[in-house]
C-alpha cells in the first residue's frame, strides 16, 4: 500500500505529496537559509506522517516539543542525563516503538554532539529483531556534520559525524530514514549529504550553496539565481520520493506552532529619562557563590520505557563512594580487564556492534558487583581499543605506550585497536599478525579489507610492510624502530604467542 504525505500545494495549484515508502528507503535533504521555512516544513512532515511510521526529532533548540501533546511524541531532555543513559534510551526506544524528540537546548555545542550521538548510536546498534522503520530528522544537521572542524573538540566531533555517516549511509537497512536540515549546505558533510536521494530547497542568497543546490537538483548554473526569489515556505522539490523532475510547491498549514516563536514588532514603551538611567544603571545586587538550583529532571525519559522493559543496567551518576586505596583501584583496574578479555574471547565477539559488547559489558560488571563503577561509552570505546591490542590499563599507561597511543590518535577509532596489536606484536619480536587475524581485531570476515586497512596505516606514514624472500610480511614502526618477526600473511590462525597473550586475535 503506497502513503502519500500530502506536503501542500505546487506552483501550478495541484496537489503536492510525498511518497513514505519511497522516502523510507532514499532519505531526505533540506536546505534553506534562517527564514526559509525548513522548521515549518519539517513540522507539516512529522504532523502528517505521525499516524503511519515512528518518528525522532534530533531538536538542538527545543522547537519541536510542541509535537508531544498533539501527537503523544516522548519528549527527553537530554541536558538531565548522561551519555550511556540517552545511549540506553536509544535501544529502548526502537524496541518500543517510542516516537520521541531530543530536547538538546540548554546544551554548549560539544555536549549537544556528543549526546545526540550517543542517543543515534543506541537506536543504530539495536538487535536485528527490532530494525522497525523510522523516520530520524536532525534539524540544523551542519552542527552535527560539520564540514570542517570547529571549536569542539576532535573526539565530540567524529563521534557526532560517524553517527551521522551511520545514519544516513548504512541506516537505511535498519530501518533507519534520515531526514537533515541545514542553512547552509557548504558547512554540512559532503559524505552526509551525498547519501539523500530526495532534496528541498529553499531560499538562499550565498553564490556556493545556490550553486551546489542547483547541481544536486540538475539544474543549470544559470538557473541558480532562481532560490533567492523563493518566498518563505517555498521550495523546490526532486527526488523518486517527490518528482522526477524540479518542481516548485507551498508548504500547507501545520497543526501545532513552535514553543520558539520569532518575536513580532511592538512599541517602546514610554518611561522618562532619569526614569531609565534610575533603572538601568543601579548597582548591581550582590554576588552570590550559591550554585543556581538544577532543572527537574524530565519524568518521563525512561519511566514509559522502563515499564516495558527491565531497568536499565546503570547507576547514579551523582552516586558517592568512600575514597580507594591505590592497591583497591588497581584491584579494580584489573577486575574490569578481566571481564572485557573474557567478552573478546567469545568467538564472535570481534564481528559484534560496539554497543552490544557494551550491554554484555555493563551486566557482567552488575554481575560482579562493579555496576557502581561502570565506565562510560566512551571511555569503554578506550578500553575496548586497548583491549583488542592485548594491552591492560596498567600496561597503557606505562610511559613507553605514550608515544604509541599519541600516534594511534590520527587513525580513525576503529582502526586504533588494530594499529595497537601491531604495535604489541612488533615491541615484543612476535610474528607479525596475518591479515586473518587482522579482519577480526577489526570486525570484518574480509581479508581484503584487512589489507587495505594496513595499506591505510602505512600512507599515515606509522608503519612499513615489506616481505622477506619467503614472502613472508615484516612490519616496523616508524621512528620507534619495533619491528615484528617474519610470518605469513596468509596464515589462518594466529601467532601462538600472540594468541596466548591477547584473547581478540
Amino acid at each position: 500500500m503506497t502513503v502519500a504525505i500530502e506536503m501542500g500545494q505546487t506552483t501550478a495549484g495541484a496537489s503536492a505529496a510525498i511518497d513514505l515508502e519511497e522516502l523510507l528507503a532514499t532519505r531526505l535533504l533540506v536546505q534553506g537559509n534562517s527564514g526559509s521555512g525548513k522548521s515549518h516544513l519539517l513540522r507539516r512532515l512529522l504532523e502528517q506522517s505521525a499516524p503511519w511510521v515512528q518518528q525522532t526529532i534530533i531538536d538542538p533548540e527545543g522547537d519541536f516539543v510542541t509535537l508531544a501533546e498533539r501527537f503523544g511524541h516522548l519528549v527527553i531532555d537530554a541536558e538531565d542525563h548522561t551519555e550511556r543513559s540517552l545511549q540506553v534510551a536509544g535501544e529502548r526506544v526502537r524496541i518500543h516503538r517510542v516516537s520521541t524528540v531530543l530536547n538538546l537546548e540548554g546544551l554548549d555545542a560539544e555536549n549537544q554532539m556528543r549526546r545526540a550521538a550517543a542517543f543515534l548510536g543506541g537506536m543504530f546498534e539495536v538487535a536485528r529483531d527490532h530494525w522497525y522503520p523510522m523516520l530520524v530528522v536532525v534539524d540544523e544537521a551542519q552542527l552535527f556534520a560539520p564540514a570542517i572542524a570547529g571549536e569542539v573538540s576532535d573526539e565530540a566531533r567524529k563521534l557526532s559525524l560517524g553517527a551521522m555517516t551511520n545514519l544516513m549511509c548504512r541506516g537505511r537497512k535498519r530501518g533507519l530514514a534520515g531526514i537533515i536540515a541545514t542553512q547552509r549546505l557548504a558547512k554540512l558533510a559532503k559524505n552526509v549529504a551525498a547519501e539523500a536521494s530526495n532534496f528541498l530547497m529553499g531560499r538562499t542568497f550565498l553564490d556556493i550553496d545556490m550553486a551546489r543546490a542547483a547541481d544536486l537538483l540538475g539544474m543549470e548554473r544559470r538557473q541558480a539565481e532562481a532560490f533567492r526569489d523563493l518566498e518563505r515556505g517555498q521550495f523546490m522539490a526532486l527526488g523518486p520520493a517527490l518528482s522526477r523532475r524540479p518542481l516548485g510547491l507551498r508548504i500547507g498549514p501545520t497543526d501545532t506552532q513552535p514553543r520558539n516563536a520569532a518575536p513580532r514588532l511592538m512599541p517602546l514603551p514610554e518611561a522618562a529619562l532619569e526614569d531609565a538611567r534610575a533603572i538601568i544603571l543601579a548597582a548591581p545586587p550582590p554576588e552570590t557563590t550559591a550554585r543556581p538550583p538544577r532543572r527537574a529532571p524530565s519524568p518521563d525519559l525512561l519511566s514509559q520505557l522502563m515499564a516495558a522493559k527491565q531497568p536499565a543496567l546503570e547507576t547514579d551518576p551523582e552516586a558517592t563512594e568512600p575514597p580507594l586505596s591505590a592497591e583497591q583501584l588497581a584491584e579494580r583496574r584489573e577486575r574490569l580487564d578481566r571481564i572485557l578479555r573474557a567478552i573478546l574471547a567469545e568467538p564472535d565477539a570481534g564481528f559484534r556492534a560496539i554497543g552490544v559488547l557494551y550491554q554484555e559489558f555493563v551486566v557482567r560488571c552488575r554481575i560482579e558487583g562493579l555496576g557502581a563503577v561502570v565506565p562510560e561509552l566512551t571511555d569503554f570505546r578506550r578500553m575496548l581499543t586497548r583491549a583488542r591490542a592485548g594491552l591492560g590499563t596498567e600496561m597503557a599507561e606505562d610511559d613507553a605506550w605514550q608515544d604509541v597511543s599519541l600516534r594511534a590518535a590520527i587513525l580513525p577509532e576503529d582502526m586504533q585497536g588494530v594499529f595497537m596489536m601491531i604495535a604489541r606484536a612488533a615491541k615484543e619480536g612476535w610474528p607479525c599478525p596475518s591479515d586473518a587475524a587482522i579482519a577480526r581485531a577489526y570486525g570484518t570476515h574480509s581479508l581484503r579489507r584487512a589489507r587495505h586497512l594496513l595499506t591505510y596505516i602505512e600512507e599515515q606514514g606509522l608503519i612499513v610492510c615489506q616481505l622477506d624472500g619467503a614472502g613472508r610480511r615484516i612490519v616496523t614502526l616508524v621512528e620507534l624502530a619495533w619491528a615484528t618477526a617474519a610470518a605469513d600473511p596468509n596464515a589462518d590462525e594466529a601467532p601462538a604467542e600472540a594468541t596466548c597473550n591477547n584473547p581478540s586475535l
